[in-house]
């Protein structure tokens, strides 16, 4: 797949909340994912960790309220685009809105790494 056919097949299975497909179907096997400074599990490698770590994080999830992906902007084998996500968490009194940039790099029609820009919770 060319960079703007990942680009587009991430978008509309994150829109669907496929996010383990999402995974197994276009990361590469030594994909590197990397968190916003100061973030738990800020750099994590090989598609077995990402996968627990997704996992993981939806473990957390008790209700998803909203989730908006932007359409992605492509450029050479990068491609970008926004999510927004209103959850709420398992034992939190309250929902919170996470709002964050991701940055994508593909090789041979594979997402290869990963790079999240947020404001990390203290």
């Amino acid at each position: 797949m060319t960079t703007q056919e990942v680009a587009n097949r991430l978008v509309a299975l994150c829109r669907e909340g496929n996010y383990g497909q999402a995974v197994s179907e276009l990361y590469s096997e030594d994909i590197v994912s990397v968190e916003a400074e100061g973030a738990p599990d800020r750099i994590v490698k090989g598609l077995a960790a990402i996968a627990e770590k997704g996992k993981k994080f939806e473990s957390k999830i008790e209700k998803m309220n909203k989730s908006v992906i932007s359409d992605p902007i492509v450029a050479e084998n990068f491609f970008t685009c926004g999510m927004y996500m209103n959850v709420q968490l398992k034992g939190m009194p309250m929902a919170i809105d996470m709002d964050e940039v991701c940055v994508y790099q593909v090789k041979d029609g594979k997402i290869i790494r990963e790079e999240f820009f947020y404001t990390a919770q203290s």
